[in-house]
């Protein structure tokens, strides 16, 4: 896990893992969707033009969704919201805006939507996987325990490391997973919260523990990679349904069955959320909202509705040609 790259000089500010695998992904799924809209696009600075206006409000739409997610985290500082520079963000807050801002920029420059969001979806799932890498330097949406070769141990302080010390009652787990002794801990709180001391305070015999000894970070499921290699997987699947229909689109069989343009677009819904539903049960950070569900789930299950909705909506409708 490293959520601090490294820090600029002079002005001591840190390079987060986590932004740079963003910027890393931003990049490469603008090249993906200049390089594959060359054909239709009559001003190819508009795709760029697009796209940082998509990321301003994907960083946005990320940061909202954290805050309203973990509002207790900001209820006695407000201002606390604007402090990003701190970590925070939900990528699935900002997919959905970036694809709101983006539907909109192309409908004001009266651009062929439904043939760009096809293309966005291929490039958005080449971001996914980047910003999934982020995930898993940063150390953030982490998996629950396992007894697996590839399971990973983060670092003592880390997410998962704090998630295994104390009860989580919003997960129905009143008792730790990991029972560490209370001098490992510096304070609790009037809540009842417990804070870990920090590593520096730790003596030579509790850092041993922490790190190789019994007191270590339980090995956990690496879910971030999980949906990084499946976002390339959906990536592969939506070029080729993309390509399936650019074909049929060329040779005017365009009553092929889901061979209409939008339609990719709607398919990264369904893939998307079927991955994204079937991982969180393996996720151990999400608050569950209702039984054994979090507010992933539920947002997964009105994607894949919507997502259906989408492709045979654009099934009926006559195939959008370039403008």
């Amino acid at each position: 896990m490293h959520p601090e790259l490294f820090e600029i000089p002079l002005i001591h500010l840190t390079v987060k893992s986590y932004g740079l695998m963003m910027v890393i992904g931003f990049l490469a799924a603008v090249w993906v969707i200049r390089y594959l809209s060359r054909d239709i696009t009559p001003d190819p600075q508009l795709i760029t033009n697009a796209a940082l206006y998509s990321l301003i409000g994907g960083v946005v739409g990320a940061r909202l969704f954290y805050v309203v997610h973990y509002w207790d985290q900001f209820r006695d500082s407000p201002l606390s919201v604007f402090a990003i520079w701190k970590g925070g963000l939900e990528l699935l807050g900002g997919v959905l805006l970036a694809i709101i801002i983006i539907a909109f920029f192309l409908r004001y420059h009266k651009l062929p939507i439904r043939r760009y969001l096809d293309i966005l979806a291929i490039g958005l799932m080449l971001a996914l996987v980047f910003g999934r890498i982020g995930c898993f330097l940063n150390g953030c949406c982490f998996g629950k325990p396992a007894n697996l070769l590839w399971a990973v141990r983060f670092p003592y302080d880390s997410f998962a490391y704090r998630s295994q010390v104390k009860p989580n009652f919003q997960r129905n787990r009143p008792d730790p997973q990991l029972q560490l002794p209370s001098d490992y801990f510096s304070y609790t709180d009037k809540d009842g919260v417990r804070y870990l001391k920090p590593h520096s305070d730790l003596t030579a015999g509790q850092k041993t523990e922490v790190t190789t000894g019994k007191y270590r970070c339980l090995p956990v499921h690496p879910t971030q990679l999980y949906e990084s290699a499946t976002a390339a997987v959906m990536c592969l699947i939506l070029y080729l349904f993309w390509r399936r229909n650019q074909n049929a689109d060329l040779s005017g069989n365009t009553k092929r069955f889901l061979a209409r343009t939008g339609q990719t677009f709607g398919l990264m819904f369904v893939l998307y959320s079927i991955t994204r539903f079937f991982i969180e049960f393996l996720r151990d950070d999400n608050p569950f909202e209702l039984d054994w569900l979090t507010i992933s789930q539920f947002i997964a299950i009105a994607m894949l509705a919507v997502g259906l909705i989408l492709m045979v909506i654009f099934q009926k409708m006559k195939t959008q040609q370039p403008k």
